[in-house]
């Protein structure tokens, strides 16, 4: 199903030949979601499927990572994989430790392989995917799509067990059509809400050009602009959303939570049948299960 060729040391991954038929190859009971840790400091997520255990970036430091999979049970040998977004310091941080520590086959697409290849020397086992194909790891399909991001080539997934799906969207200046298509599939979907705008514009603690930055259609998902992404798949798969990468000054759970409610139930929505939960720097979530509710 799947065709490679040499990438330095590592293998471009190409599309599956026949996507649809995944459903039929891999179970479909539920997989699982615990978010080690999100915010600026860090970045990093495991997966978990009865045969696949996958980190999504790894932007906290490669002690951290291993104390926090241990809080999940988890021996870091047994992670079969890192997926990356992107190439930024609170996405790809820990990558060249944990990489001499264990040797983890890294997933990305060829932009952010050179990017960080051209950081480090450390050698790393690349598995190079094109941006908007699909591919395998073990039991877990995932599609890629772009985002736009001040990066290389940053990416958003949706992530399949079976029937069941996860939507990974982080980073991102603005929800493209395609990024709001692609998730729709998702039962959950972890997505930045990194910013308060009326808090962002009053912070005396970042000049102006920062905030343009942060601010600009390759920046970061205000509240608001979240609050839309979750209000547009109403009707979907939709029944839960962990909210990522929140600002330290310029947002809070408090905030971030009640602007995302307010913006499903003006578009008509039952928050009660809508979990909202933010990912915090500093502690582990949760381990959601990823599906339908039967």
């Amino acid at each position: 199903m799947r065709a490679q060729a040499t990438f330095d040391g590592g293998a471009y991954i190409f599309p599956l030949a026949a996507w649809q038929d995944r459903g039929d190859a891999a179970s479909s009971g539920m997989f699982f979601v615990t978010i080690l840790g999100s915010g600026s400091a860090g970045n990093c997520a495991l997966v978990e499927t009865p045969k696949t255990r996958l980190l999504i970036d790894a932007g906290l430091s490669a002690m951290q990572t291993r104390q926090r999979l241990a809080l999940c049970g988890v021996n870091p040998l047994e992670i079969d994989g890192i997926l990356l977004t992107h190439e930024h310091g609170d996405h790809a941080g820990g990558l060249d430790v944990w990489c001499k520590q264990f040797h983890t086959p890294v997933y990305a697409n060829a932009l952010t392989a050179e990017s960080l290849r051209r950081q480090s020397t450390v050698p790393k086992d690349w598995r190079v995917f094109v941006t908007g194909s699909d591919f395998q790891i073990k039991d877990l399909a995932i599609q890629t799509f772009s985002v736009p991001h001040d990066a290389m080539d940053p990416a958003g997934f949706v992530l399949h067990h079976g029937r069941e799906a996860l939507g990974f969207l982080t980073d991102l200046g603005f929800a493209t059509k395609l990024a709001c298509e692609r998730v729709r599939q998702a039962h959950t979907l972890v997505i930045e809400a990194n910013h308060d705008e009326k808090l962002l514009q009053a912070d005396t603690k970042r000049p102006w050009s920062t905030k343009q930055r942060i601010m600009s259609r390759h920046g970061h998902l205000s509240n608001d602009a979240t609050g839309g992404v979750l209000a547009g798949m109403l009707g979907g798969n939709l029944i839960r959303a962990v909210l990522g990468h929140l600002s330290r000054d310029c947002n809070s759970p408090e905030i971030a939570t009640e602007t995302t409610r307010r913006h499903v139930a003006d578009a008509g929505g039952d928050n009660s049948k809508l979990e909202v939960f933010v990912a915090m720097q500093k502690e582990i979530s949760p381990r959601f299960a990823v599906g339908a509710v039967a």
